[in-house]
């Protein structure tokens, strides 16, 4: 029976759609178009297609068998105990914030196609402009999470129109010689060889998967919005519909210029890729458009990915893996005190930015390691229910989405994975106060995890001030 209040399945669809749909759709095609021809790209893009159904489908199976758990963090918990919960919940969490950085920045980006001060997304006036926006949002949602997502719903629909208007545009002036011209870069004489790339068609391929693995980072947001549903049935709808709808979008908004400008011209464009696709095709009013919507996408994304992560930390609270003072909720029934604090470290960031890009391209790095590692959790659990069930067909979805996962964060690089052990370590401290408030033990296998994890981050501080590593 649902509630009378709450997130309908039209706003949780839109809140799959806005919470993936960010920077990576703006620029996906001058990052495909660096490291791959069209047929390669969309290899890529079915491989992408495959792993993140997998994705969803493990979603829904598990939403289904068991509606009273919401978030990715509790099928972690539910399959792998409290530890493996912790790991999923806080990994979330860190990955959705340092997500909104980027988002950020980009948005201060697109507004200095109008005003060049802002462009570079990191100078005085960006970080100020930036700062203010996020706090206002951060406000909005103690709030209360159900208008958010009602004004989120609005924003999604606003921004999902002009990619509509690019993706006509597109077919109109599509041309298809262009787009033949290197599908394979001549695969049919040279498999291995790319002349327009100077790299083979597997690296081709690799290439591309770790933009679009980024572009669907978001698609989860139904799931852990699930307590906020009118019916919480819905959020396993919304997740596959979402889903589809995404893997639609992102692949004609992506492959369209393929058609239209030559790879060569493709790969070399400005940040945002689109803006510079449409100025070619129809102007500077038409490169302005493009810009706004970008605004108004990074406005939807920011407020999306405000509301998830301190659901994860709200959960985790819920489930006493940590502080109770997590999952404080005020008089609008907003955790206020985990919007506040993850507001806080959003401003610290943003201010670093003032000094140093590795800032940001660390953000970056973690937030994609730190949901690979909550994604192929979900993808563990759905195995295990299958076994449990005897179920080959259950265990399909959830061998496919690990998969994609494991070997997305090492082609995307393992160092990104060390980097994030760092951060863990930061939540294990709440995590042993969560559970010596319950008035449990620490376990022996919980330590030992804990002092593994703890080396890795202590290593990778090492390497990282070192110079051996990398956050590029």
């Amino acid at each position: 029976m649902g509630n009378k209040k709450g997130v309908s399945l039209f706003g949780l669809i839109m809140l799959v759609i806005s919470s993936a749909i960010g920077a990576g759709i703006y620029n996906a095609s001058e990052q495909i178009a660096a490291a791959a021809t069209p047929g390669p790209a969309l290899v890529a893009w079915v491989i992408t297609g495959v792993g993140i159904f997998a994705l969803a489908m493990s979603l829904k199976s598990l939403s289904e068998a068991k509606p009273e758990l919401t978030g990715i963090s509790d099928f972690a918990r539910d399959g792998f105990g409290d530890f493996a919960g912790f790991l999923s919940g806080w990994g979330y969490w860190l990955s959705a914030w340092l997500g909104n950085i980027a988002f950020a920045t980009m948005m201060m980006s697109a507004i200095g196609y109008f005003f060049p001060v802002f462009r570079s997304g990191n100078s005085i006036q960006a970080v100020i402009i930036a700062s203010i926006f996020t706090w206002l949002l951060t406000w909005l949602v103690t709030m209360g999470i159900e208008n958010a997502a009602f004004i989120n719903t609005i924003i999604t629909v606003i921004k999902i129109i002009p990619l509509i208007a690019f993706a006509i545009l597109g077919i109109v002036l599509f041309k298809a010689n262009v787009f033949t011209a290197h599908f394979w870069a001549n695969f049919s004489s040279n498999f291995t060889y790319s002349p327009a790339t100077a790299v083979g068609v597997f690296d081709q391929v690799k290439g591309c998967i770790i933009t679009t693995m980024w572009i669907f980072i978001g698609i989860e947001g139904a799931t852990m919005m699930a307590g906020h549903a009118k019916k919480r049935s819905d959020a396993a709808k919304a997740t596959i519909i979402g889903t589809i709808s995404l893997l639609i979008i992102n692949i004609v908004i992506a492959m369209l210029p393929y058609g239209y400008l030559p790879q060569a011209k493709l790969a070399k464009l400005s940040n945002p890729a689109l803006t510079y696709v449409v100025k070619d095709m129809i102007g500077p009013i038409g490169a302005a458009f493009v810009s706004i919507s970008l605004i108004i996408t990074m406005v939807g994304a920011l407020l999306s990915w405000t509301m998830l992560p301190v659901e994860a930390t709200s959960q985790l609270a819920d489930q006493k893996l940590l502080p109770r003072w997590f999952g404080y909720l005020n008089k609008y029934k907003s955790p206020s005190h985990s919007l506040w604090l993850t507001q806080i470290l959003v401003q610290i960031v943003l201010i670093s930015l003032l000094f140093t890009d590795q800032a940001y391209n660390l953000a970056i790095s973690l937030c994609t390691a730190a949901i690979v590692i909550c994604y192929a959790l979900v993808g563990a659990d759905q195995i295990k229910a299958g076994l449990q069930a005897h179920s080959v067909k259950k265990m399909i979805p959830g061998i496919l989405a690990l998969l994609f996962e494991v070997v997305g964060i090492t082609v995307a690089g393992l160092q990104f994975l060390w980097l994030c052990s760092i951060a863990y370590v930061l939540g294990f401290g709440f995590y042993i106060k969560a559970i010596k408030d319950q008035g449990r033990k620490i376990t022996p296998f919980e330590w030992i995890m804990m002092a593994l994890i703890t080396i890795a981050a202590i290593s990778a501080v090492v390497a990282l001030f070192m110079g051996k590593i990398g956050v590029s």
